[in-house]
């Protein structure tokens, strides 16, 4: 008989529905029982591609006998991190306190006012690798509230002190920011660089495109060696074992210092952030092959994770038929079947020479050779022929492997998940003249302001047709600067529009007082209070709320002249200043809006009578070139609409498109020529100026 989860949306609460737990979902009914009944709760925590969720689920949940001790004496709560990132970041900060790690699935025992008193992650079926049976957590914990509750109560009393003990984010004095600054931080990481293998610190192995993205700001600067950190990671990420070749992609991780053997799970932040990455490279590089693997990214997440109204779903999971991986690995009968012509089955080998042993328990995960330039010359072929004949053979590959049992797909839809793959989309729609990748940008962005924003306020997570959860810090952050990278490519003031109203309703609910932001809005009725309102600061896999928060008012200042906005971001970017170039891998976000608050930043502005289309010989080269300081805004004449301060006083020249490029609101000679553009981008002192600073109170 299906308990109560069988009434929610995300897949992976639905995956539990048929546990014999008496499972509640988080919310007044759960907590509000375990107050009645003076209860324990036993709150687990985890997602729908977990690997490890799924096992202690079959082995525990699944458990008539486990079920039985956890309904007897607790009350039962699942959790979907993805759904309530708030929940998992304060539960994590207590088992991480108390255990010295984390991870998932998270297991935590709270008093019945949510206080944490007892946490860890997996824990088996019975006691192995120096962990206890789950069953024998669960009898300990039930006589500790029985015999014991004064020392529970204690402990979690001081551990709800501790997860409540306030970050400060107001500078002692005036923020200064500097070039040398973003040198510094850069030196570290060059410095702590894996020249070898690529990447930082032991396995797991995270592929870090939050960092990569600060150093190629850095190499667009003039930094080599931050340049050359980037460009080397990203070609040893790109050949294999983290990507899947076959299929597009990349998966959470490498398990090896080798990036050859992933956690197989597919999870869209990861491909929207290094699809990104990618497509920066290979704007300021040149190389082909980064174009490449941003398409093949994008185009597996249209093909793979698109809604057909046109939202990004979450993830795919790492198993099938019970197996970690075993979609993507390949026996070498599989490749032979896969491969039926002679003469491609023994140049694949060429590629991949260790195929009849493997390189995984007796399988074979691909991954091609750093540089195939001197494969290409043994074989007597050129380049481009070799890698014409490995897609073919990905090609045929891929059609085998869709004849097996696919890993599930988790289809909800969230907020800022979907804002980072539609900023991508949107800056490689005009970057690599995609039509497609604008349709699909369009359509994501539609979808997010209509189904996300169904009434009056911004909601998290869609499924099914229904929209629930407020959106937090991240979701209004990445949205907003979704929504500004959009409005170029596809000029149409409401994007803006909406990036204004959105950024209002975020300086109103989540700023701090104390300084920074929230990442939950302020409570309404009905919502049960947390323990504590968090305030990540940390990147983690996707950026913290507050470093895109501050990216958001860095740029829509620049938009719109408001120095409220600014001074908001740069006091906030100034108390968090220190941390970032002391752990600039963890703080990479921030370290981005360090480069743009750094400068100096340059504002265009693009005008063109109403009536005719959009100016591409003007808006074309400005997105074919990666320019991570420079905002452009955008609109036909006479302007109609709410339009950004930037546009003020600018018209059209002689009937023509006019570009307006500007510092500080101080703008060049307009121009009407697409061959004058380039030269007056990358002309540093201004020159000519024929507008004053707007006022501020524009």
């Amino acid at each position: 008989m299906p308990n109560r989860l069988v009434h929610e949306t995300s897949p992976y609460l639905l995956q539990h529905a048929a546990n014999p737990v008496d499972w509640y979902a988080w919310g007044e009914e759960a907590l509000g029982k375990a107050r009645r009944e003076n209860k324990p709760i036993f709150l687990s925590i985890g997602y729908s591609a977990c690997h490890w969720c799924h096992v202690m689920a079959h082995e525990s949940f699944e458990d008539a006998e486990t079920a039985r001790l956890m309904n007897e004496f607790f009350v039962n709560i699942k959790v979907d991190r993805e759904e309530r990132p708030d929940l998992d970041s304060i539960y994590m900060s207590a088992v991480v306190a108390m255990t010295g790690q984390g991870g998932w699935p998270m297991s935590v025992f709270l008093t019945p006012k949510g206080e944490p008193f007892y946490g860890g992650t997996y824990f088996p079926p019975n006691p192995r690798y120096g962990m206890p049976a789950f069953r024998e957590v669960l009898t300990a914990l039930a006589k500790v509230w029985r015999e014991e509750r004064s020392e529970a109560l204690r402990v979690s009393s001081q551990m709800a002190a501790d997860l409540r003990k306030a970050i400060p984010l107001q500078s002692a004095q005036a923020p200064q920011f500097s070039p040398a600054d973003l040198a510094s931080a850069a030196q570290k990481l060059v410095a702590t660089y894996d020249a070898q293998h690529g990447g930082w610190g032991e396995a797991p192995r995270f592929p870090a495109p939050m960092t990569i993205e600060f150093l190629l700001q850095q190499g667009q600067r003039g930094e080599i060696a931050a340049l050359a950190t980037a460009t080397h990671l990203l070609k040893v990420m790109q050949r294999g074992g983290l990507m899947d070749l076959v299929g597009g992609g990349f998966h959470r991780y490498s398990t090896d210092n080798d990036w050859l053997v992933p956690h197989f799970e597919k999870m869209l932040y990861d491909n929207a952030q290094l699809a990104s990455v990618y497509l920066h490279a290979y704007l300021l590089t040149g190389e082909t092959s980064f174009r490449e693997t941003c398409e093949s990214v994008l185009d597996f997440l249209l093909r793979e994770m698109t809604h057909p109204d046109g939202g990004f779903y979450s993830s795919l999971d790492a198993d099938s038929e019970g197996e970690e991986g075993m979609f993507y690995v390949w026996a070498p009968n599989a490749i032979d079947q896969a491969l039926p012509d002679p003469a491609d089955r023994a140049f694949f080998r060429q590629v991949y020479p260790n195929l009849e042993h493997g390189n995984f328990e007796g399988k074979t995960i691909l991954q091609k050779p750093l540089d195939l330039t001197a494969l290409a010359a043994h074989l007597n072929l050129p380049l481009a022929s070799l890698d014409e004949c490995l897609a073919d053979c990905h090609r045929q590959l891929f059609a085998a492997r869709n004849q097996r049992v696919r890993p599930h797909t988790d289809d909800k839809i969230l907020t800022a998940w979907n804002a980072l793959a539609l900023r991508v989309f949107a800056e490689a729609a005009a970057a690599l003249d995609r039509a497609d990748y604008l349709a699909a940008a369009r359509k994501n962005a539609d979808f997010l302001t209509s189904q996300l924003y169904p009434r009056d306020m911004l909601l998290r997570s869609w499924r099914a047709g229904q929209a629930h959860l407020p959106a937090y810090l991240e979701d209004y952050a990445a949205l907003i600067l979704a929504l500004l990278a959009l409005y170029p490519v596809d000029p149409n003031p409401r994007w803006f529009a909406w990036a204004e109203r959105l950024t209002n309703e975020m300086r109103s609910e989540f700023t701090d007082p104390a300084g920074g932001f929230f990442d939950t809005r302020v409570t309404r009725a009905g919502e049960p209070e947390l323990i504590v309102r968090p305030k990540d600061l940390q990147d983690n896999a996707t950026p913290s709320g507050n470093a895109l928060a501050v990216q958001c008012l860095l740029r829509l200042a620049q938009f719109t002249g408001e120095t409220a906005m600014q001074s908001q971001a740069e006091t906030v970017l100034g108390a968090l200043q220190p941390s970032a170039l002391k752990y600039p891998s963890a703080f990479s976000c921030w370290l981005q809006a360090l480069d743009f608050a750094v400068g100096p930043v340059q504002q265009v502005a693009v005008i063109w009578p109403a009536g005719s289309a959009a100016p591409s010989e003007f808006l074309g080269p400005l997105a074919h070139a990666y320019r991570p300081r420079t905002i452009i805004a955008t609109a036909s004449y006479p302007l109609t609409v709410a339009f950004p301060a930037l546009l003020a006083e600018r018209t059209p020249l002689n009937g023509l498109p006019t570009v307006y490029i500007c510092r500080g609101f101080i703008c060049q000679l307009p121009l009407t020529r697409p061959e004058d553009l380039t030269a007056q981008l990358d002309e540093a002192p201004l020159t000519n100026p024929i507008s004053s600073r707007l006022n501020a109170a524009t």
